[in-house]
C-alpha cells in the first residue's frame, strides 16, 4: 500500500518509507568471513562489525569486532600521534557449527542487523544494533532447543584467539598497547578494565545478560574510555539503564533516532545498485558520527588492521563529510565544525613559532586532537575550511562564519601569506609544496603547486565575500585583493592542468589534487569553450592515466563529470567503482578506509542536484539511461530546499523553497514557456512566466523571502506535485530474514 509519508508546502511525498527502503538493505544468504564482508553497526562513537571465520575451530562463532573511535594510546615503540587501538570483540558461540543457509540482513530503517544461523546443532535468531542515543550495544538472541547452550563471551583484544586475530591480516606497522586485563562483577554487570602501558589510558568493557523469556534473551554491553573509576562507572551505569528500561520501548527509542533521520531528503533513481549503494552511504554516515561525537576519521567505529589509525586531512576527512550538505544532514557536519572550533588554539601551535601571532595549520595526519605540525603540505586545513563553508552555505548560520569559519580561515591564508614570494614577472609565487599524492615516495615537491594555488586563491575570494557579507572592514583586505590580482597563475600546458610549475602530470596520480581548482573548490566553470575544453582536456589526461587510479579517484573524476554535465560519463565512473569497493561498501588498500564510498554518494548528488557559483542546476547530469529520476529536500547553496522530478527524459516540475531568504538563481535545463508560482509568504499564489531560450540551460532568477517557495513547471498545466520513487516503485514489505 502507498502511504502518504509527508508534504512540505505544495509537494507531497506519496511513500512508504519502511518498503522503500527495503530493496535497499544489505543481505547475506551465507555467513560473512572478513571485515571486507561484515555487517556494520554504529552509533557514531561505538560501533561493531560482523562477521565469522572458516577456520575449523572457530566455525561456531560469529564475531562482533568492536569498537570505540575514541579510544587512543600513545605510541611507545617511535614518535607519532596516539593512534587508535584495536579493544576487542563480543563473540557469539553457537554449540554447533554455523553452516550454509545462514541469513543476514542489515535493516536499514531500523538500523538493525537481524539474523538465522543455521548450525548443526540446530538455530539461533540474532538482532544487534547500537543503541541510536545510549552508548550500548544490544544483542537480541532466540534459539531452538539445541541451541539454548549459546553463549556471548567478551574478549579483550590480548585475549582473542590469534586464529580470529589474526583472520583479516598482521599489519605490522600498527600500534598495539601492551594491556594489563582486570575482571570482576557489580550488581550482574561483567566488568573488564583494559590498562594500557601508555600513560594510565585504557578502556572498560560493561556487560549483561537479561532473560526476557525461556528462549530469549539480550546482551547489553557499552564501553567507555578510560580504565580509572569514572570509566568504569559510565560502563556500568550505561548498561543498569538500558537494561532497567523495558526493552521494546528502548528499542523504540532507537528506531525513532533513525526513522527522522532518513526523512530528511530523499533521492530514487531508476538504478537499483547505485540507489542500494546510496541509501548504505546514509546509513555509514549516521554510524560513522553525530554532531556530539567524534569527527569521522579513516575507518569510523569500525577499526581493524591498518596502518592509518587516525585521522588524515589530505583527503580522506573532507571526502567522508562531502555528503553531509546537499543531502541536508547537516547535524552529521556538526562533529567537524565543533573539532575545529574546540581545537583553534592547537591549529595555531601546529605552524613554526614565528607565524602563530596571526597563523594556524594543519598537517596530514593526527589524533583527535589535531595536533600535527604544518611542514610542506599546507593547504589542508584551508580545504577543512571550505568543508565549514558548504556547512555554512547550505545552512546560512551566520554564526557560524563570524565565530568560526572566518577567523580559522583568515590564519590559514595568513600562513600562505607569510610563505608567497613576488618573481620578476610581477606575479605572487609559492615556494615548493607537495600536491598530495603525487610522487610520495620520491617526496615530490613543486612550485606553484595547484593544491595551494587553488586554495590560496579560494581562500582570498571567501574572505573578501565574508566581510561584505558580515560588514566587517577587515585591514587585510587590499590584501586579500592584491594577492587574487597577481597570484602566478594555474599552472596549464597541452593535456591541462599540471601538478605545478614545471611540473607537468607525467606518470599516474590517484588524488585530484592537481585538479581541486575545478573539482571541488569550482574555481574554474564551464560557461566559455576555453573553461571547458581545459577541464574535459585535463579530466581525459588524469583518468587515461591508469597506473595509479584508486576507487577515490572514480569518486572524483565522477563530480567532474558531472561538472561538465556528462552524465553517462559520470554514471560509468560510479559503475567502475561498484567492482573496487568491497561486497559491504566499505573499501580498502593497504588497510581499510570509509571515505570513498561516501565521496561516491556525494557524486551521485552532483548528478542531480549542483549549487557552486551562485547557480542551482537541476539534474544537471541525469544519463542517458535513467529516463525517470526524483529527489525531495536536498539542499543547495544559499540555504535553499529542493525537490524536482523527472519524467520521460524531462524534468517535469522543481520546488524551490528559502530556509534563509537569499537570491536563487536556478538553471532548469528547460526552453520555451516555463511557469512558476511562488507559495507560503506574502507573494501566496502570485504565477509568473519566462520565454527561455535555453541556450543559457533555462535560467531563471527568482527572489524568494524567506519561508517562501516557487513551484516551476514547463509549459501551461501545473503538473501533480507529488514525489514518489520512479516508476511507483516503493519496495517490498517483507523484511524478515527467516
Amino acid at each position: 500500500m502507498v502511504m502518504v509519508d509527508g508534504s512540505t508546502g505544495a509537494v507531497r511525498l506519496e511513500l512508504d518509507w519502511e518498503t522503500f527502503l527495503a530493496p535497499n538493505d544489505m543481505e547475506w544468504v551465507v555467513k560473512p568471513v572478513s571485515w571486507d564482508e561484515g555487517a556494520f553497526i554504529g552509533n557514531g562513537l561505538l560501533g561493531a562489525m560482523i562477521y565469522g571465520e572458516e577456520n575449523a575451530k572457530k566455525r561456531h562463532v560469529l564475531r562482533f569486532v568492536t569498537g570505540r573511535t575514541d579510544i587512543t594510546a600513545t605510541r611507545t615503540d617511535k614518535p607519532g600521534f596516539p593512534p587508535r587501538v584495536p579493544i576487542g570483540e563480543l563473540d557469539l558461540e553457537l554449540a554447533g557449527m554455523i553452516y550454509h543457509p545462514t541469513r543476514l540482513r542489515v535493516d536499514l530503517w531500523n538500523a538493525e542487523v537481524r539474523g538465522l544461523l543455521t548450525t548443526t546443532k540446530g538455530e539461533a535468531r540474532l538482532r544487534a544494533f547500537v543503541h541510536s542515543e545510549e552508548p550500548v550495544m544490544a544483542i537480541e538472541l532466540g534459539a531452538s532447543e539445541g541451541e539454548l547452550g549459546a553463549g556471548v563471551h567478551w574478549y579483550a583484544h590480548s585475549e582473542v584467539d590469534p586464529v580470529l586475530i589474526n583472520a583479516d591480516g598482521i599489519n605490522l606497522n600498527q600500534f598495539i598497547p601492551e594491556a594489563v586485563v582486570e575482571k570482576s562483577s557489580e550488581n550482574g554487570v561483567a566488568v573488564v578494565v583494559q590498562r594500557y602501558s601508555t600513560l594510565h589510558e585504557g578502556c572498560v568493557t560493561a556487560m549483561k545478560e537479561v532473560q526476557l523469556s525461556d528462549t530469549r534473551r539480550v546482551i547489553y554491553m557499552s564501553v567507555a574510555k578510560g580504565c580509572d573509576e569514572e570509566a568504569r562507572r559510565a560502563a556500568v551505569d550505561a548498561v543498569m539503564q538500558a537494561s532497567g528500561t523495558p526493552f521494546e520501548s528502548w528499542v523504540d527509542a532507537h528506531r525513532a533516532w533513525w526513522h527522522r533521520y532518513y526523512r530528511q531528503s530523499l533521492i530514487s533513481i531508476p538504478d537499483g545498485q547505485l540507489e542500494s549503494f546510496y541509501w548504505i552511504q546514509m546509513y555509514k554516515l549516521a554510524s560513522a558520527t553525530r554532531a556530539d561525537k567524534p569527527l569521522i576519521d579513516n575507518q569510523g567505529p569500525w577499526l581493524a588492521p591498518t596502518p592509518w589509525a587516525g585521522v588524515w586531512f589530505n583527503m580522506n576527512v573532507q571526502m567522508s563529510y562531502s555528503p553531509v550538505y546537499a543531502s541536508g544532514r547537516l547535524e552529521i557536519g556538526e562533529s567537524l565544525v565543533r573539532a575545529i572550533a574546540e581545537q583553534q588554539e592547537q591549529l595555531i601551535r601546529n605552524v613554526a613559532e614565528p607565524f602563530r601571532h596571526d597563523s594556524s595549520g594543519l598537517g596530514r595526519s593526527c589524533s583527535y586532537d589535531l595536533s600535527s605540525k604544518v611542514d610542506d603540505e599546507v593547504g589542508n586545513l584551508t580545504w577543512v575550511c571550505h568543508c565549514l563553508w558548504r556547512q555554512y552555505r547550505y545552512s546560512m548560520d551566520d554564526r557560524l562564519l563570524e565565530q568560526l569559519l572566518y577567523p580559522v580561515l583568515r590564519r590559514s591564508i595568513n600562513y600562505y601569506l607569510h610563505l608567497l614570494e613576488e618573481g620578476e614577472d610581477g606575479h605572487l609565487h609559492l615556494p615548493p609544496m607537495i600536491s598530495p599524492e603525487y610522487g610520495s615516495f620520491f617526496k615530490t615537491k613543486v612550485s606553484d603547486c595547484h593544491y595551494d594555488l587553488a586554495l590560496l586563491h579560494w581562500g582570498c575570494e571567501t574572505l573578501l565575500a565574508s566581510c561584505g557579507r558580515l560588514g566587517v572592514d577587515d585591514p587585510l583586505q587590499e590584501r586579500w585583493r592584491d594577492v587574487l590580482a597577481r597570484l602566478a597563475p594555474l599552472p596549464v600546458d597541452e593535456t591541462g592542468f599540471m601538478i605545478g610549475r614545471d611540473t607537468p602530470l607525467a606518470y599516474g596520480h590517484r588524488h585530484f589534487s592537481h585538479l581541486l581548482a575545478v573539482f571541488p573548490l569550482h574555481l574554474i566553470g564551464v560557461d566559455t569553450e576555453e573553461e571547458r575544453g581545459l577541464i574535459e582536456r585535463s579530466l581525459k589526461h588524469w583518468i587515461d592515466k591508469e597506473g595509479d587510479l584508486r576507487g577515490f579517484s572514480l569518486t572524483g573524476a565522477a563530480s567532474i563529470a558531472a561538472t561538465l554535465g556528462r552524465g553517462s560519463e559520470a554514471l560509468r565512473y560510479l559503475k567502475a567503482l561498484m567492482h573496487i569497493i568491497k561486497p559491504n561498501t566499505m573499501y580498502k588498500e593497504a588497510g581499510p578506509v570509509i571515505e570513498t564510498p561516501l565521496a561516491g554518494a556525494e557524486a551521485l548528488h552532483d548528478m542531480l542536484l549542483q549549487s557552486w557559483g551562485g547557480t542551482l542546476r537541476v539534474f544537471p547530469a541525469v544519463p542517458e539511461a535513467w529516463r525517470e529520476a526524483a529527489f525531495h529536500e536536498l539542499r543547495a547553496e544559499g540555504g535553499f530546499s529542493v525537490s524536482a522530478v523527472r519524467r520521460d527524459g524531462r524534468t517535469a516540475w522543481i520546488r524551490v523553497r528559502s530556509l534563509a531568504g537569499e537570491p536563487c538563481r536556478i538553471q532548469t535545463g528547460w526552453s520555451g514557456t516555463v511557469r512558476w508560482q511562488v507559495v507560503g509568504g506574502g507573494d501566496e499564489g502570485s504565477e509568473y512566466s519566462a520565454e527561455l531560450s535555453g541556450s543559457d540551460g533555462g535560467v531563471i532568477q527568482l527572489e524568494l523571502r524567506r519561508g517562501e517557495e516557487a513551484i516551476l513547471y514547463p509549459g501551461d498545466t501545473m503538473p501533480e506535485l507529488v514525489v514518489r520513487p520512479p516508476n511507483g516503485r516503493i519496495g517490498r514489505s517483507d523484511r524478515s530474514v527467516a
